[in-house]
């Protein structure tokens, strides 16, 4: 993202001045997916892509926003009751909803911002967005004091109240405390995290990109989670223990397959299975073993694919032509419904893999899949 770019835009629309620079970044997630509002474990990073914003107080109590990629300007207040209409415009909002309850004296402010995290490719533009403007205003009006855990917590807080979306906390966590050449295996449950050292030697990460938009359906992302919550009720019913799936083991599933529609067996059945893929991918990385690490996330695929059901034609396409190049590891990424797979390439592989997927891919859809190599970066930051 260009800093030269977003200052310009930010002096035409305002009042010629500039103000201070933040950005934050999308992520990818190696493995752990649909685990992070079952209180699972997630393995994310950081990487180079992500939203630039530029900030001004204005001195009033009006929030005057400009979206650089969108060509699109509103202007809102900051009461209870002052929610803008535009889409983009709602996570600004709600950020500042959510830092103004946590006692940030949130004020007016300019600001203009781009991203170049891709839409709907899996990456969390949204979690960006939200993360960028929770670290700003921490740093404008709010004198650091919040700490990274509860700005997460606001962009979180964010989608849940403003966008609809019930998320779980791996994006916003990602996109805070993402760390260069490292991934973070979060433990969604109690918020501990550690740090696993991410820079194979002979091999590359990257994302196909279906180019299939079908949004993150909220309906369905919300079903999903609602057949996570009713089986984890049945099972603590029988082990009080178990206050998420993730608390809960194969057997005890087992236990009560009888009491739950077969649609909720299969839900479950994939959350407990990739809680322990996430586990064993991080004892993998220990030790070097990157063949582990793939036949994990093509176990992931298959999961989410068969047992979740948020893949599609497309993804599973995909999938399937990784495999055939031998690949070391492939898996949809992200919620599913469309977006990219992630694939752990051998570099001697790399050019006959990306040849051939978009080849086949081409011939069979009418168009190339995009292609984008991640480099695992840092979180939110001022840039000043």
């Amino acid at each position: 993202m260009e800093l030269d770019f977003v200052r310009s835009r930010f002096i035409k629309h305002f009042d010629g001045s500039t103000g201070r620079l933040f950005a934050s970044p999308g992520r990818i997630n190696l493995i752990g997916e649909h685990t992070d509002y079952n209180g699972g474990f997630v393995f994310p990073g950081a990487i180079d892509k992500g939203m630039l914003a530029e900030l001004k107080p204005n001195g009033t109590d009006k929030v005057r926003a400009y979206s650089i990629d969108l060509k699109d300007y509103v202007e809102f207040g900051l009461g209870p009751d002052d929610i803008p209409r535009a889409t983009w415009a709602k996570y600004i909002y709600g950020v500042c909803r959510e830092m103004i309850e946590r006692g940030v004296e949130v004020q007016g402010f300019n600001t203009a911002f781009a991203g170049d995290v891709p839409l709907g490719a899996g990456m969390s533009s949204s979690a960006a967005l939200e993360s960028t403007y929770a670290y700003a205003l921490n740093e404008l009006f709010g004198g650091s004091r919040i700490d990274p855990f509860e700005l997460a917590k606001v962009g979180q807080a964010t989608e849940h109240k403003y966008v609809g979306v019930k998320c779980g906390i791996m994006d916003q966590f990602a996109s805070i405390f993402g760390k260069k050449d490292h991934l973070i295996r979060l433990d969604c449950k109690t918020l501990e995290h550690k740090y696993y050292h991410f820079r194979p030697q002979g091999y590359r990460l990257v994302l196909l990109d279906t180019t299939v938009k079908h949004e993150l359906a909220s309906s369905a992302y919300n079903k999903r989670r609602e057949s996570c919550e009713t089986v984890a009720a049945c099972i603590r019913e029988r082990h009080p223990e178990v206050e998420f799936l993730r608390d809960a083991s194969m057997d005890m599933l087992l236990e009560v397959k009888d009491q739950v529609s077969a649609e909720d067996y299969m839900r479950a059945q994939y959350v407990i299975e990739e809680v322990q893929r996430v586990l064993d991918v991080c004892e993998a990385l220990e030790r070097d073993d990157y063949e582990t690490v793939g036949r994990k996330m093509y176990e992931t695929h298959d999961g989410m694919s068969r047992l979740y059901e948020v893949s599609c034609e497309e993804l599973d396409f995909l999938n399937a032509i990784a495999q055939d190049c031998g690949v070391t590891g492939s898996r949809v990424m992200g919620g599913g419904f469309g977006g990219c797979t992630i694939n752990l390439v051998k570099n001697e592989l790399y050019d006959l893999f990306i040849e051939h997927a978009k080849q086949r891919y081409c011939e069979k859809y009418g168009r190339e899949p995009k292609v984008y190599n991640v480099i695992i970066s840092d979180g939110a930051r001022c840039i000043d």
